[in-house]
């Protein structure tokens, strides 16, 4: 089969994608892309859950649990990048027919998630200790590190999730995860008012209590989702298959197409991450304002996050099938579809920014400073789904060293230089380490988007 033997770095060359094939192609994709995206925005309203009870706490407590969602972010995104081999490998082999190739793939994920999440932990918990050297706030540094380990060893059942749930949409069945974690955050929200304001018999713990729901709520989804998929009649055709054993090279194809993706994601969610600590030197209102902002930017990220696994899905799927002609017409429906999704977003922050902050805290300054920043959220909307949507097709085509290249100059050698010298050195501020993250992502779109094309190029 010709694209089982095609070196990953290749160009293809195939017909040019037609209006009429970029319509055909789309109607599957968005089949697939919709119970993944619902999975995708349940899954953040667990941190948008966990940051609404918080923010009634006060600014501090809000900017504690910035804190610790931008470094925590950044390993999460980053494991997950790393585990993105299970899911288009499966693909590809269920593309192929192959129902004990794919059942091997999510076996050998297993394995190297728990080694990705524990090592991640591992890190973590060492960089508790030294939250000093991080310039914070004093104030918010004396009472976030019971909260930040809570949210850290999260990590371990969360990126095990995402290896299950990638089999499970690779194969077909994206709806059984978007379901578990609908209820997951139904449980992480109860969770919440019980432990953070205390009901029901319990204490109130405050921020050390969202931890604890957030770490209990992921817990629930990892075995959810595991039992699904051990006892599921949908997936008695991949039990029934025979066992070929653990296999090295299986694991090195894995790191081989997870290191660089998880590279790329540690340039985009470090820069965030990053831009998270400079708020920080700016002070616990604009680091609990950036933390609002952000949570709603990243929610409606999750519309073009979804359609990038779809597009991944499918782009994998159609490799497996030989179907060279339908590549091109794939991700530019995808594409087409994330901007049409992004564009009311972007007027949404525009024109409705103050209610929507004001509905996190009661803080006035906080509220002000973050539907400001809205402002630049709005700019970057279409962008960042953009980037984000070709990175999917890329990594359905495995190109990750070029991407990873890319998002490198464009966060690290643009977006962060930028937003520091309007930040620290105009009068904008924190809007301007926002205006960067803009700049950052506009460039990351258009140069992914170029490398597909061209990877696609027609013959």
């Amino acid at each position: 089969m010709p694209w089982r033997t095609t070196a990953p770095r290749a160009a293809i060359t195939a017909p040019v994608a037609t209006i009429s094939d970029v319509r055909r192609e789309l109607r599957p994709t968005l089949r697939l892309a919709v119970p993944i995206v619902v999975g995708q925005v349940s899954q953040m309203l667990i941190g948008l859950t966990d940051t609404a009870f918080i923010g009634r706490l006060g600014a501090v407590p809000l900017a504690a649990a910035a804190f610790t969602q931008g470094i925590f972010g950044m390993f999460y995104v980053v494991g997950i990048g790393l585990l993105f081999g299970p899911g288009v490998f499966t693909a590809q082999d269920h593309g192929a027919r192959d129902d004990a190739a794919c059942v091997s793939w999510l076996r050998h994920g297993r394995v190297l998630a728990v080694a990705v999440s524990v090592s991640g932990f591992v890190v973590l918990a060492s960089l508790s200790t030294q939250f000093a050297r991080f310039g914070q706030p004093p104030e918010v540094i004396a009472i976030v590190r019971p909260f930040f380990l809570l949210v850290a060893a999260s990590l371990v059942p969360a990126l095990i999730f995402q290896v299950q749930r990638q089999f499970a949409e690779a194969v077909g069945h994206a709806w059984g995860p978007m379901l578990i974690i609908l209820f997951d955050v139904a449980l992480n929200a109860f969770l919440n008012w019980v432990l953070v304001f205390g009901h029901l018999g319990f204490a109130a713990h405050g921020l050390i209590g969202s931890g604890v729901a957030t770490l209990l709520a992921r817990v629930f989804a990892v075995l959810a989702l595991a039992c699904w998929l051990r006892y599921s009649s949908r997936f008695s055709q991949f039990r029934a298959a025979a066992w070929t054993g653990w296999q090295r090279i299986k694991f090195t194809r894995l790191v081989r197409l997870g290191l660089p993706a998880g590279v790329m994601l540690l340039f985009e969610t470090g820069a965030f991450s990053a831009s998270a600590l400079m708020m920080g030197w700016l002070g616990a209102v604009p680091l609990a304002a950036h933390q609002i902002a952000l949570s709603c930017a990243s929610l409606t990220f999750m519309i073009p996050l979804g359609l990038s696994h779809a597009v991944s899905v499918r782009i994998g799927r159609a490799r497996g099938e030989g179907r060279i002609e339908a590549v091109r017409a794939i991700g530019l429906g995808a594409l087409l579809a994330g901007l049409v999704a992004m564009a009311p977003f972007a007027g949404f922050f525009s024109l409705a920014g103050g209610f929507i902050t004001g509905s996190f805290t009661s803080d006035h300054a906080v509220a002000t400073l973050a539907s400001r920043l809205l402002l630049a959220a709005a700019v970057f909307q279409t962008f960042d789904g953009a980037q984000v949507i070709s990175v999917g097709a890329l990594r359905g085509l495995t190109d990750a060293r070029v991407p990873a290249a890319f998002t490198f100059a464009a966060y690290w050698l643009l977006s962060l230089p930028l937003g520091y010298a309007l930040a620290f050195h105009t009068t904008l501020g924190p809007l301007g380490l926002w205006l960067g993250l803009a700049a950052g992502l506009a460039t990351a779109a258009v140069s992914l988007g170029l490398r597909f094309l061209h990877k696609t190029r027609t013959a």
